[in-house]
């Protein structure tokens, strides 16, 4: 039995989510598929169940951040998480999207009893972007050390971050302090020099 086209698959998706499904697109052979917030965690275990979808297997989710997409003309909600799904055995794949619904403190439903491999996903996303996963049972920070401050994938992060580290011999102990790197600009060296390196 061979895989489902993307389209067909967009169809069978659009027919078991109904209403559930704000927006099912098509794209380079991908299918992409929005649903809103309030929906998330019926919607995934519709994906995983109904007949036609069985995505056993959460491969993937990440945190997006809208805020300087498409160069400012995006008016849209900020913060997404996208989900990628695998059914095993239908061989096919699709992407789940939710935007999460404030700006200011963004927040979905954990999917970690759906899928428990959403567990250290969800962890990441709430360590780099702050999304808060309603339900999730271990919900801390997996990439960034203890005591962290912000949430460094978010776009208005500062690239120098807010603290540095650094051992103290004088107090025999790692110590934090603020960011002493100075803002440069870096431009590459221009050589204008009559043949340089032996070239005419």
């Amino acid at each position: 039995m061979h895989p489902a086209t993307a389209e067909q698959l967009a169809d069978t998706v659009t027919a078991a989510l109904a209403e559930k499904a704000k927006r099912v697109t098509v794209a380079f052979g991908e299918v992409t598929v929005v649903v809103a917030a309030s929906d998330y965690p019926a919607a995934a275990l519709i994906l995983r169940d109904a007949k036609g979808c069985q995505f056993e297997q959460l491969i993937d989710l990440c945190g997006l951040d809208y805020s300087e997409y498409a160069d400012g003309r995006y008016d849209g909600r900020r913060f997404c998480v996208a989900t990628h799904l695998l059914s095993i055995s239908l061989n096919q794949r699709v992407r789940l999207k939710v935007f999460c619904d404030d700006d200011d403190f963004p927040v979905v439903a954990s999917l970690n009893d759906v899928w428990n491999a959403a567990n250290w996903f969800e962890r990441e996303a709430f360590d780099l972007f702050g999304i808060i996963f309603e339900g999730h049972n271990d919900l801390r920070r997996i990439l960034t050390d203890y005591g962290f401050i912000g949430h460094p994938f978010r776009k208005d992060f500062p690239t120098t971050g807010y603290v540095e580290m650094r051992y103290d011999p004088e107090q025999k102990r790692v110590i934090y302090q603020p960011v002493t790197i100075e803002p440069r600009e870096i431009t590459p060296r221009v050589i204008r020099e009559d043949n340089y390196g032996g070239l005419q």
